[in-house]
C-alpha cells in the first residue's frame, strides 16, 4: 500500500474516536486525533504513540517497537509501537489500541510545562532587562525652525 492510501486508511480507522488527520513529516506521516499526535507512519506501518503504562498491552499482542537508524549504527527507540495486524481490518477493532494512544498522548502533554507559563517566564526575563534610555533629541536651532 502506497504511504498516502496508507495514511489515508489509518484516519479513517481512527476518526471514531475524533477529528483525525495526516501531516506529511520525516519521509512518513504523523496522524492526529483533535490535534493530539497519537501516530506515525514508518516503513508501511502505523506506530501508536504508547508510556509506561500502555506499553506493556502491546508487548502482550507482539506488536514491534518504532526504531530508527541515527547513524553510525546506533539504533533509537521512540516511545511508539506497531499496531496489531487485526487492528488493521477496521476502526472497531482499532479503537481500543487508539485509545491506548490517545491516553499516553494525554499523559504526555499533561507532564510538559504549560506554555502560558514558559510565556510568563519570558516576560519575565524581558522585564528584568535594563531598558534603552531613548536618544536625547538634539537641540532646535533657528535655522531648523524656519523651515
Amino acid at each position: 500500500m502506497a504511504q498516502n492510501e496508507l495514511a489515508d486508511h489509518c484516519v479513517e480507522l481512527l476518526s471514531p474516536l475524533g477529528a483525525a488527520r495526516s501531516r506529511r513529516m520525516f519521509g512518513g506521516h504523523g496522524i492526529y486525533v483533535d490535534d493530539l499526535f497519537v501516530a506515525l507512519i514508518a516503513y508501511d506501518r502505523i506506530f501508536l504513540k504508547t508510556d509506561e503504562e500502555t506499553r506493556p498491552a502491546f508487548v502482550a499482542a507482539g506488536c514491534e517497537p518504532f526504531v530508527y537508524d541515527a547513524g553510525g549504527g546506533k539504533q533509537v527507540s521512540l516511545g511508539y509501537w506497531s499496531a496489531p495486524a487485526e487492528a488493521m481490518d477496521s476502526p472497531a477493532q482499532m479503537a481500543p489500541w487508539a485509545r491506548l494512544a490517545i491516553a499516553a498522548a494525554l499523559r504526555a502533554r499533561a507532564a510538559k510545562p504549560p506554555a502560558a507559563r514558559r510565556k510568563a517566564s519570558a516576560v519575565k526575563s524581558a522585564a528584568r532587562a535594563t531598558p534603552r534610555k531613548p536618544k536625547a533629541a538634539a537641540p532646535r536651532t533657528k535655522a531648523s525652525r524656519r523651515g
